[in-house]
């Protein structure tokens, strides 16, 4: 297997930018100078000008990748194809799903959340970019004289 053209020019633009790329065995002959990605490198969620690239087959290929490995916060997919879209956002298990969009949209005054002060990827209480009222909780106090539900 070899990595497409594009998926070259992609990989180059990285490393002339100072990003570290980190590449799956199939792409180390076209790129033997770059490190080996392994599972904890997809598992990392960086924080840095740091990237771990994997080279699938398909969109099947691609999906069951982000499932195994995602923190399940935001995902995105580059396709001109409405049916792997389709596929792509029903498949995986997100709080955000960007089709053809920057995932760095991803923010919760970008929501109309206001400031974001939090992230969440639990799928209870609350999921995805957050901002004051999902971090606000309710207290009730019920007086009552032995009343009962009927």
């Amino acid at each position: 297997m070899y990595i497409k053209k594009n998926g070259k020019d992609i990989i180059d633009a990285l490393k002339d930018n100072s990003v570290e790329v980190f590449i799956d065995e199939q792409a180390s002959n076209d790129y033997p100078d770059l490190e080996i990605a392994n599972d904890e490198h997809y598992f990392t969620e960086f924080l840095d000008l740091k990237i771990a690239i994997k080279i699938v087959e398909d969109e099947n290929d691609a999906i069951k990748h982000i499932n195994k490995f995602s923190s399940g916060h935001t995902e995105g997919i580059l396709t001109e194809s409405e049916k792997i879209a389709d596929k792509f956002s029903s498949s995986i298990d997100s709080s955000v799903i960007f089709i053809n969009a920057s995932t760095r949209f991803t923010d919760g005054e970008m929501f109309g959340f206001g400031a974001e002060i939090g992230i969440s990827t639990q799928k209870l209480h609350v999921r995805g970019p957050m901002g004051l009222e999902a971090l606000t909780t309710e207290r009730y106090v019920i007086n009552g004289k032995g009343t009962v539900r009927g």
